[in-house]
């Protein structure tokens, strides 16, 4: 599995049901497994980011599925990082020699 970050902002539209965010994003999380994408944490922020969402996705093309359909929906937008634990930027860096 590959773990990614969601950064996100709350849209014109999310702000006038900022009420229901916590009922969109249970919607979500069934929407991710629908994507073969695990929301494994969601926060509510304050500062530059509304929301900081943990994913991890079978791979990039699902966990860029799963962003376009929650983008879709019109309440938030956000961006993507790929995330790497650890061992894997172990691994990257033996890879310079």
């Amino acid at each position: 599995m590959v773990t990614f970050l969601m950064l996100a902002n709350f849209t014109d539209q999310g702000l006038r049901t900022v009420k229901d965010t916590t009922r969109r994003a249970d919607a979500a999380k069934e929407l991710g497994a629908k994507f073969g994408v695990n929301m494994k944490t969601i926060y509510w922020t304050m500062g530059q980011y509304d929301l900081v969402t943990v994913c991890e996705a079978e791979d990039d093309a699902s966990m860029a599925a799963f962003g376009f359909a929650i983008s879709a929906a019109g309440n938030v937008r956000g961006q993507t990082l790929k995330a790497f634990a650890k061992d894997e930027m172990n691994g990257i860096l033996s890879k310079l020699g």
